[in-house]
């Protein structure tokens, strides 16, 4: 029977994050779940897998639960599947952020860009006027992109400041669009670019995965896979697997 997947995060004030590590561990070990979730004061990231059940009852907990306390209502969410264990253990660890800018000035959590539902995607990233970014790292845009994005050439999130600094001006690009995976680092950069003085900034809600779940194939400006960080390595349309492991690893 094919494992659920659920691939989550929120930017959110978790002043508790550190007294929240050791429950939720062991309230997702109790549902027999694996994979990895990131706490810090900024809100949580993660992706676990398990029965479908145990998945339920755990995203149910985050969003509803007295853990925390209704702080995750607002949950971005993806559910895939697995034809096996795409994880090997179960990891709650504490982080200075869940998504590493670097900047600890940035706030998700007071100012974002604007969020794009999949369906409207392809309509923005068509426009003349529109700069389209891929938030993600090189090997990752390697695997596929979506069509005319710029690719930042950077090898870690840490350096998206740095190329935003070098090639991008808000008296120059006044319209900019960006995506990733899930959605947590597109929606981070947009906060960021806000600070820096760029006006229109926009970012696909729920990243990549949300618009290969929703956009038919033969409507898709996307090309080639998708790396996820688990041992599926890859996912396409429809979020189906791609590929077999290669060893790559987050």
């Amino acid at each position: 029977m094919p494992l659920k997947v659920a691939a989550f995060y929120q930017f959110a004030a978790l002043s508790d994050f550190r007294e929240l590590r050791e429950p939720l561990r062991s309230f997702a070990a109790g549902l027999g779940l694996k994979g990895s979730v990131l706490l810090a004061h900024e809100g949580i990231n993660g992706t676990v897998a398990g029965g479908d059940a145990s998945i339920d009852a755990f995203v149910g907990e985050l969003q509803h639960g007295a853990l925390f306390g209704g702080r995750l209502s607002n949950l971005e969410l993806k559910f895939s599947t697995a034809s096996e264990m795409p994880f090997r253990r179960l990891k709650v660890r504490l982080k200075k952020e869940i998504v590493a800018l670097g900047d600890m000035a940035v706030d998700p959590t007071r100012q974002v860009g604007t969020y794009v539902e999949p369906s409207d995607w392809n309509e923005l990233i068509a426009a003349p006027d529109t700069l389209v970014i891929d938030t993600r790292n090189v090997f990752e845009v390697a695997m596929g992109t979506f069509e005319g994005a710029v690719d930042p050439g950077i090898k870690s999130f840490g350096q998206f400041k740095e190329f935003a600094a070098q090639k991008l001006d808000p008296a120059k690009h006044k319209k900019i669009a960006m995506f990733c995976t899930g959605g947590i680092r597109c929606e981070k950069a947009s906060a960021y670019l806000l600070a820096q003085g760029f006006d229109e900034v926009y970012h696909l809600k729920g990243g990549i995965l949300r618009y290969l779940e929703g956009v038919p194939e033969n409507e898709s400006r996307w090309r080639g896979e998708c790396f996820v960080f688990d041992e599926r390595v890859a996912l396409g349309h429809g979020l189906r697997q791609r590929r077999g492991n290669d060893g790559a690893q987050e």
